[in-house]
């Protein structure tokens, strides 16, 4: 680690990592914590979530806890996904500064003094941006697919450099104290907090075992969450595709006034076909999208939870 990060000891810090089927690495990831914390912090504590993990995520955990007084762990009743589980840590933080950061090691915990001396320049968030991205095609384009969506939610400039790997004051989560439903972007929960955003880029490293529990198919369901939870871009292009059907359809009707005046009837019935299909089309995407929303209310008005917390673990004073 560069000499220059080695700063003295700074308040305090969190760090907050969900864990899903992470058995075989988050004992690592606690070591390596264990060695960069103490150089950064006058306190520190590692959460480990627990989100519904199929192997013995839970019970490493646990032996970890027993075993090391800075480790928490908290065990979700089943699997919520990511950024659930993460609202669920940063609420049982306790210290100023909170570090997020998945428990693969693909975020290398090397790089906290990097965004902690980021953040101290005065941002209230600090994303650790990869220098590279280390996914397959599908995967990145389902990357930028959710970053587009992001976009429409927290504005572009954030958007670009979103990571799992971010540092922010623990004092933010008071903007969204009161969030409880089961659609959750933490990013976007941020931006209600503060617009002081910056980003540093990191190396990320290779994953230390299995792969990424992401799939194409949940990333694209994802985006599409984020778009019908939180913006309501998805509502102003279904709009406008109606406003320009109207202005198709006036021209369309003016085509046929026309040719009626100079030729008596306008045949034609597969013109006719196409301009049903198009305004059928357009009235069906409308549709979809306002059910989408109302879909999202209807969630909201059960007052779903985001997590339920099946057993925890005691830090050690």
């Amino acid at each position: 680690m560069d000499s220059a990060l080695q700063f003295p000891e700074r308040g305090s810090i969190s760090v907050v990592t969900p864990v899903y089927n992470g058995e075989a690495s988050v004992a690592e990831l606690c070591r390596r914590l264990e060695e960069v914390l103490p150089r950064v912090a006058t306190h520190y504590e590692i959460i480990l979530v627990n989100d519904g993990s199929r192997d013995r995520s839970w019970e490493v955990i646990s032996e970890l806890s027993s075993r090391l007084p800075t480790v928490r762990g908290l065990n979700l009743m089943r699997n919520y996904g990511q950024h659930n589980a993460l609202l669920c840590g940063i609420r049982a933080a306790k210290y100023e500064v909170i570090v997020t950061m998945d428990d693969d090691l693909q975020h290398p915990p090397e790089e906290i003094p990097r965004l902690l001396a980021r953040l101290e320049e005065g941002f209230d968030v600090v994303y650790g941006a990869p220098k590279t991205e280390q996914n397959g095609p599908m995967r990145a384009i389902a990357s930028r697919i959710t970053r587009l969506a992001l976009r429409s939610a927290v504005g572009a400039d954030v958007a670009k450099n979103v990571s799992a790997f971010r540092i922010f004051r623990t004092q933010l989560r008071e903007a969204f104290a009161g969030y409880q439903t089961p659609f959750v972007s933490i990013d976007v929960l941020l931006t209600w907090a503060t617009t002081r955003f910056g980003a540093t880029t990191v190396p990320f490293q290779k994953r230390f075992s299995g792969s990424s529990n992401y799939t194409f198919v949940k990333l694209v369901r994802y985006a599409l969450d984020m778009m019908t939870g939180f913006s309501t871009a998805p509502l102003q292009l279904a709009s406008l595709i109606g406003f320009t059907c109207t202005l198709f359809g006036i021209g369309v009707l003016i085509y046929v006034f026309v040719r009626y005046c100079l030729e008596g009837s306008v045949p034609g019935f597969p013109f006719l076909a196409s301009i049903i299909a198009i305004f059928s089309g357009a009235q069906l995407f409308a549709v979809g999208v306002i059910g989408e929303y109302l879909a999202r209310m209807h969630f909201r008005s059960m007052k779903r939870p985001a997590y339920v917390v099946r057993a925890t673990t005691l830090l050690h004073e």
